[in-house]
């Protein structure tokens, strides 16, 4: 373990009444002492066990101090607690509470992997085996709503969604976007809604090029998952709910021939524009009487030459208003199979899209899963399924926090309520015990969550 030097200790002589000294030298204390709550989620989860199973071990055994599966939960644990970087192995391979978690002792166990490790094993890892981890991924997401939900699901709905990862180096790949005007990475991440439930479920990201089109690598994920939830939800309805970015002849085939419910967003073009235009005008009217942002919903019957046959469309002729500007027309397109009215379809379904940017913008800001710096574009979509993975942890541990008020807490607030919480571990021949402060202003909620994971009362 690292020894204390004089760079790790500070003093106030003057701050307080007596001087305050403070040094950097407990090695039996940890400040991620909650995070045994997130060892409790993952054996109920039990995803990063079956993320291993995809990888293939081709290191010379007797050189082998870290199997595969601890690498892997070394560096989810870490990016659930809020270390997104491999350079964080450096400072946390002695951490008790970490080495407790990998199911060490956590004073004597020996220290977890170092940057250099990480790395290596990062840039192991080839395409085909990450193809596996993405099917175990949302193997195992299905596989725990099945468990949880049963026979109550009528209905499931997959969003696809891309977002920009700005690039700043030499990585593989990562090429420039115009829409987001950077150089950048665009993966696609993938979202599951059961019933009406307010949470949608990560089930998959795929990394890809930085000027791709929303609809690369679309259809492999959409057949995947449908025919996964076929099997697990015989007796659901399953709808697709994507952006105008793919809204492309191939896609609208493929949605048609696996007879899914959807509504996928279209830009707007002359004919549908002419199609609009007569309730554009009612809706001006509207706006102008009432000085207020207004919008009637029609539909219409539409096929473009490159499409297959003929579908519905359904508009929605909108004029906002802002103070201190114009009035603007915003007509807004959206394709679907469905029968509800154009009103509903908008207002009850397809708006509904907002929430996965909430998603989305937890996995960038709450878990960084923007930290695409390797070399090696490979190696970079294993950080993005590493990343994922902790996402999908820390949903589980949401939902076992749902009766609690960290029932709908973002990532972040879940990671500074519930894990950071200073620790003091002390071992001995019968069992390990974690001190942590009696002042801590979450306790109960720690304590009904540990509990609802399975803890006993001590």
């Amino acid at each position: 373990m690292p020894q204390p030097t004089t760079a790790q200790c500070a003093l106030f002589p003057d701050l307080f009444k007596k001087p305050v000294q403070v040094q950097f030298d407990d090695e039996c204390s940890s400040s991620d002492g909650g995070a045994i709550l997130l060892k409790a989620a993952e054996v109920k989860l039990d995803l990063i066990g079956h993320l291993a199973n995809s990888l293939e071990d081709d290191r010379q055994s007797g050189k082998v101090q870290h199997s595969l599966e601890d690498l892997l939960a070394q560096r989810i644990y870490a990016l659930c607690s809020g270390y997104a970087d491999g350079n964080d192995a450096g400072r946390l391979a002695s951490d008790p509470i970490l080495k407790l978690l990998l199911d060490r002792d956590p004073l004597e166990g020996e220290d977890l992997a170092s940057q250099s490790t990480l790395c290596r094993f990062e840039n192991s890892v080839g395409p085909r085996e990450l193809y596996r981890m993405g099917v175990a991924l949302a193997e195992r997401v299905v596989e725990r709503h099945r468990r949880r939900l049963g026979r109550r699901v009528r209905r499931v709905t997959i969003d696809l969604d891309p977002t920009d990862d700005p690039t700043h180096g030499g990585q593989q790949l990562a090429l420039f976007n115009g829409h987001y005007d950077t150089w950048c990475y665009l993966p696609v991440a993938g979202f599951l809604t059961f019933n009406d439930e307010p949470e949608s479920y990560l089930f998959a990201t795929v990394l890809r090029p930085g000027n791709a089109p929303a609809t690369l690598g679309a259809v492999g994920v959409l057949w995947r998952i449908i025919e996964r939830l076929r099997q697990a939800f015989p007796q659901a309805k399953i709808r697709v709910r994507l952006d105008g970015g793919f809204a492309n002849p191939e896609l609208l085939d493929f949605l048609d021939a696996v007879g899914v419910e959807y509504v996928v967003a279209m830009a707007k073009n002359p004919v549908l524009q002419r199609f609009a235009e007569p309730l554009m005008r009612k809706a001006r009217k509207r706006s102008r009487q009432t000085e207020q942002t207004e919008h009637v919903y029609g539909e219409c019957r539409y096929k473009t030459r490159s499409w297959s046959c003929e579908r519905r469309v359904i508009y929605k002729a909108e004029v906002t208003r802002h103070p201190g500007r114009n009035p603007k027309d915003n007509p807004r397109f959206v394709i679907t199979n469905m029968k509800q009215s154009p009103r509903w379809l908008y207002e009850k379904l397809y708006c509904w899209r907002g929430e996965i940017e909430n998603r989305i913008k937890e996995l960038h800001y709450g878990l960084e899963i923007g930290r695409t710096s390797c070399t090696r574009f490979w190696a970079n979509q294993l950080r993005v399924l590493m990343t994922a993975a902790a996402f999908v942890l820390m949903q589980e541990l949401r939902l076992w926090a749902s009766k609690t008020s960290c029932g709908r807490a973002q990532v972040s607030t879940l990671r500074e309520q519930l894990i950071k919480l200073a620790a003091r571990v002390v071992v001995s021949t019968r069992r390990v015990v974690l001190h942590l402060p009696a002042s801590c202003p979450f306790a109960n909620q720690w304590l009904r969550i540990a509990r609802s994971l399975g803890a006993a009362y001590g």
